[in-house]
């Protein structure tokens, strides 16, 4: 079998049923042999309609007599496909958009209902007028922007996108339904950052988490050069740039193909990190000699870009509960062939035998990751105010056992991807009360990017819609004092 709506219909299936988005599409995209150009229509179909579903399961309520919840649960699945081909992809002609759509309900047990997904697509095609729908969010962003609270700077609507003469999805008055309909967000992750962002903010950020992630890659300065990264991959056709500020970033633009097959791979030149996530390490800022535990290490994005920082020497404890994501994190190390790194397997929170021995801790705790939600297309339906609670609690249990590890005078950074507060400022705030022997502590001396965007009291948070990458919150305490 070689459709790939087909193909993105069997794999939106298993998500339905449970299953996450990225190992459902990997389970089909491994039984067949696809050009590029259909692998990435799958995958954009894929993570597209789990994104959109909120708004997609909309316009079957407000286009059909039965709610999108009464659907067929696959017919239901097939309708997400057409109305996101419809309303999200400029290059699929809207008459195709229909066509294969019919035709998947034909084929997948739905042949009594074929004049019904033709009518309810082609009456979303009516009532958007030519158009077909599609640049619909720039209407409706453009409206919102225009309210009291927003920005002024923010009243400019993006001119790559064509302008229905009639949105189709009608949208409630209220700015949390309204920012949750259109750009597809559960209400209770819009109340939580129209807590901290204005709503025209808000909304950029909306969009952001929406776009397809970008791949950055980080240089191993131990084995090469940026320059020579460059040369290498232009060489072979693939586009980058430099992250400004960052020393090891390298940023992809465009599609690369297999990531394995690009240049540098196997020599270890490079591995795959966010910019972001390259900021912790850099606030970290390990010195060649230390010995420095990572508590919650895997895969070891962070642990080898620690190992390559103190230009591996010293030793690094890495540490994780699961067995199988430890393993990635060995072949990590021998792929950029790291020495200094030493794995412990268990929870860090029943370790005792690191007690007072760290210069430096990295916890990099386990979070609902609401600042990668652009990454991983089903987060957002996952997480729930209440999972968020009780993350926030393994974080703090995490955070008071794994201070003991540090040294009198020593480091810890704690840092999260989420832009939750609950995870993140308030951890650190009920920490610090309880800890009288521990302080924030800016970095002086390190060259951290985006320093500016520090807040007063001395955390970091990057917004992803202001610094084009993760969503990511990070802080560096300094043990004063041998606890009591």
């Amino acid at each position: 079998m070689t459709n790939p709506r087909q193909l993105a219909f069997i794999a939106l299936r298993d998500v339905h049923k449970g299953a996450y988005a990225d190992v459902a599409l990997d389970r089909v995209l491994q039984k067949v042999n696809l050009a590029d150009s259909d692998r990435r229509l799958v995958t954009e179909l894929v993570y597209g309609s789990v994104r959109r579903q909120r708004t997609l399961d909309t316009l079957i309520d407000q286009l059909a007599q039965k709610k999108s919840y009464q659907q067929p649960k696959d017919l239901r699945t097939i309708l997400h496909l057409g109305l996101y081909q419809l309303r999200y992809q400029e290059r699929i002609p809207a008459s195709a958009a229909v066509n294969t759509t019919v035709q998947l309900a034909k084929e997948n047990g739905f042949s009594g209902l074929t004049g019904f997904v033709n009518g309810l697509l082609r009456q979303y095609l009516r009532k958007a007028g030519e158009q077909g729908g599609k640049g619909a969010e720039e209407k409706d962003s453009l409206l919102l922007c225009q309210s009291p609270a927003s920005s002024p700077q923010s009243l400019v609507p993006n001119p790559q996108s064509p302008v229905p003469h009639f949105d189709p999805l009608q949208l409630p008055e209220n700015p949390v339904g309204r920012l949750g309909i259109l750009h597809s967000f559960p209400d209770w992750i819009i109340q939580v950052w129209l807590e901290q962002l204005d709503l025209a903010q808000t909304e950029q950020l909306c969009e952001w988490m929406n776009q397809s992630p970008t791949i950055d890659l980080r240089i191993n300065p131990l084995r090469t050069s940026i320059e020579e990264v460059e040369a290498a991959l232009q060489s072979a056709g693939v586009l980058v740039r430099r992250v400004r500020h960052l020393p090891q970033a390298l940023r992809l633009i465009g599609s690369a193909g297999s990531i394995q097959k690009l240049p540098g791979f196997r020599e270890g030149w490079w591995t795959v990190q966010d910019s972001s996530a390259q900021l912790v390490s850099h606030l970290l800022d390990p010195q060649p000699g230390e010995m420095v535990i990572d508590a919650c290490a895997a895969p070891g994005g962070k642990t080898t870009h620690i190992a390559e920082l103190m230009a591996d020497k010293g030793k690094i404890w890495a540490g994780d509960r699961t067995p199988s994501r430890l393993h990635k994190l060995q072949e990590n190390s021998q792929r950029l062939n790291l020495q200094s790194i030493q794995i412990y397997t268990g929870d860090s929170r029943h370790f005792n035998q690191f007690q007072n021995t760290a210069d430096r801790v990295l916890l990099d705790a386990p979070c609902s990751g609401l600042g990668t939600m652009h990454r991983h297309a089903d987060a957002r339906w996952r997480q729930t105010p209440e999972s968020v609670r009780e993350l926030s609690v393994l974080q703090k249990e995490l955070l008071t056992h794994t201070s003991t590890f540090v040294k009198s005078g020593g480091v810890l950074v704690y840092a999260t991807c989420t832009l939750h507060p609950a995870e993140n400022e308030q951890v650190i705030s009920a920490f610090l009360a309880e800890s009288p022997d521990w302080e924030i502590e800016s970095p002086n001396g390190v060259e951290l990017p985006y320093s500016a965007h520090s807040t007063p009291q001395g955390w970091f948070k990057v917004w992803p819609h202001r610094q084009d990458m993760d969503g990511f919150f990070m802080v560096r305490l300094r043990k004063t004092n041998d606890s009591e």
